[in-house]
């Protein structure tokens, strides 16, 4: 759960960032205020494909996005990671961005196929080796046959010949030129979501442009990009003192479900997806039937509808309608526990499976984690404030996802305690809400911060984009507008009842790490600049840095740190500090950049 929730966290600092709109998971309310319904216009195209369009006059931009009804869950074993895979795919261009010469670009992809084809006969032969215990590894270049190592040359002679041709970061500086800011995309278990900002006059070129990517659109440098996403996950899991082990722990957690495997994929999984199950995945889950696009600023509906149809009407739409995915995640009968060593301080995290998105009882399970957070907050108060205390930080968040849902404590050991004393100590917290209600003014300063922060999340385009794209990807846009009236509608009674109904032994799993080896070694510069941090917000701040770390295009170094400059205004000042410390990084890894560039 704690890669997933901060991948989230991630996302939503990004594109805070360079949206201009300050993050709101540290906005604080002291009143309850205000907030406009967000009233989008939804059409369906004569393809199957939905738009939803909100008009908010006088803004000088368009904040233009699409949601792929496709997420990891979506996946098998087998080609775990092809969802976030077409997040990178989906950059590349298409017949007429990204080369100089589609006819030769298609030649040379053809080649490509048909010696990958023998590639992948070798690698068969391998792993059956492998499976006989013939060879000790397959990754290992020494034990590839030499037939194998004869065709990957030529493969590399193929990607040289391409690379000939090809108009790299096209796409990027296309929308760059026309005044273009804060392209990205994200991908989680339930959805993928592409979005960016236009100035209001280019609301056409937007228009071509995300539609030719998905009418035409050529996924150029297949395995060179398959293997960037394999090193965003050694960086990003692998790299990581507690990410191997986290992933294990959800393994155990979601067993049963496609939640299982992580977004990024399984390792061997990565290098193993074909261009042509690639080909396939595309025309069943990017087909218009199953995508939603969204419009948010300044601009005319109808004119806006009719764009709609002639540019995106124009993909036909899939012969086969997108599987539904029925597994439901099994009834635990007893507690879970998992135990690690890593190069880390020892930490408990508490996850019990509760609901999805919109179940009636996500509301409460919301306001329950309120309760439980923050530094006024019970698990604060509790565990890590006392003259006693046994946590240095402790967090709780329901996460309802779209099939499933899960409720997490967790918390780091003070130094000098037991994994098993904070254990003890985050159960008499939730042992108290179980059997008393929460006072009516601490659950009202709760609903407070709810209606502030959703009042706050519709400050901007972008900001509405954003939450139009991540509720219309779990399953209904309107809950931007139902969610806080249901928060709002909470009583004492439904928190106490749902601590009651779903934190219970028999529901949990149980992470703990203690730390390897007998001593720890001294914390780094970055992770005692990270521990001066607001405790909510370093899990978001490591996010950047292993972004920054993996980066390899220095343009789009040049353009993040250009736009975290630019917008540090907006940064409330408890945040300030994790900004600058991202920014130094990436001047860092600019640094570095242009250190192997001149080599």
């Amino acid at each position: 759960m704690r890669r997933r929730f901060r991948l989230v966290l991630f996302t939503i600092a990004l594109w805070a960032v360079t949206a201009g709109s300050a993050p709101l998971l540290f906005a604080q309310a002291k009143k309850v205020e205000p907030k406009a319904e967000i009233n989008a216009e939804e059409r369906t195209l004569s393809n199957g494909m939905r738009i939803l369009l909100y008009r908010r006059p006088d803004e000088p931009t368009i904040s233009g996005g699409w949601v792929a009804h496709v997420g990891s869950a979506n996946e098998r074993p087998g080609i775990t990671g092809i969802s976030h895979l077409f997040e990178h795919m989906m950059f590349k261009g298409s017949q007429v961005i990204g080369t100089k010469d589609y006819k030769k670009d298609l030649e040379i992809i053809a080649e490509q196929e048909k010696v990958r084809g023998e590639i992948r006969a070798e690698e068969a032969k391998l792993r059956a080796a492998f499976r006989r215990g013939e060879v000790d590894d397959v990754t290992k270049p020494e034990n590839k046959t030499a037939r194998q190592k004869e065709l990957e040359k030529t493969f590399d002679e193929l990607v040289k010949a391409q690379r000939e041709i090809l108009v790299k970061n096209e796409f990027d500086r296309i929308y760059t030129k026309a005044g273009g800011s804060g392209m990205n995309a994200f991908t989680n278990q339930d959805m993928t979501a592409y979005f960016i900002t236009v100035p209001k006059n280019k609301l056409e070129l937007w228009m071509w442009m995300e539609s030719d990517r998905l009418a035409n659109p050529v996924f150029r440098e297949f395995y060179a990009e398959r293997d960037v996403v394999f090193e965003e996950r050694r960086m990003r899991t692998e790299s990581t003192p507690t990410g191997r082990l986290e992933e294990a722990f959800d393994e155990m957690f979601w067993h049963g479900h496609p939640y299982t495997w992580p977004v990024v994929g399984y390792p061997s999984d990565i290098p193993a997806i074909t261009k042509a199950q690639a080909d396939e995945y595309f025309s069943l889950f990017y087909a218009p039937n199953n995508l939603t696009a969204i419009l948010v600023g300044d601009f005319d509906p109808k004119e806006a509808a009719v764009l709609a149809e002639t540019y995106f009407g124009r993909i036909p739409r899939g012969k086969t309608a997108p599987p539904e995915m029925t597994t439901l995640p099994p009834k635990w009968e007893a507690e879970m526990r998992f135990t690690g060593e890593a190069e880390t301080n020892p930490q408990v995290a508490v996850e019990w499976h509760t609901v999805a998105f919109q179940h009636k009882d996500s509301y409460p399970l919301q306001a329950l984690a309120q309760v439980l957070n923050g530094r006024t907050g019970r698990l604060f108060k509790g565990l890590v404030l006392p003259s006693n205390a046994v946590a240095t930080n402790a967090t709780a968040a329901q996460q309802s996802q779209k099939y499933a849902g899960s409720f997490a404590v967790e918390a780091e050991c003070k130094e000098g305690k037991k994994p098993e004393e904070v254990e003890k100590a985050i159960y008499a917290e939730l042992e108290k809400l179980q059997k008393e209600l929460v006072p009516t003014q601490e659950l009202q300063k709760v609903k407070n911060n709810f209606a502030a922060n959703s009042f706050r999340r519709l400050s901007s385009s972008m900001a509405i984009l954003f939450q139009l794209i991540f509720n219309e990807g779990l399953g209904d846009w309107r809950e931007i507008n139902e969610g806080p009236k249901r928060i709002q509608a909470v009583s004492s009674e439904d928190v106490r009842r749902v601590a009651q109904t779903y934190l219970t032994k028999e529901n949990r799993g149980v992470e703990v790490f203690t730390r390897k080896g007998a001593a720890a070694a001294a914390p780094s510069v970055e992770e005692a600049a990270l521990a001066s941090l607001p405790e909510q917000a370093r899990p978001m701040v490591k996010q950047l840095f292993q972004r920054v770390g993996a980066e390899k295009d220095a343009e789009k170094l040049k353009t993040m740190v250009s736009q975290m400059e630019s917008q540090a205004a907006a940064v409330p000042p408890e945040m300030r500090k994790g900004l600058d410390l991202v920014l130094a990084r990436a001047k860092e890894r600019l640094a570095e950049l242009a250190k192997t560039e001149k080599k």
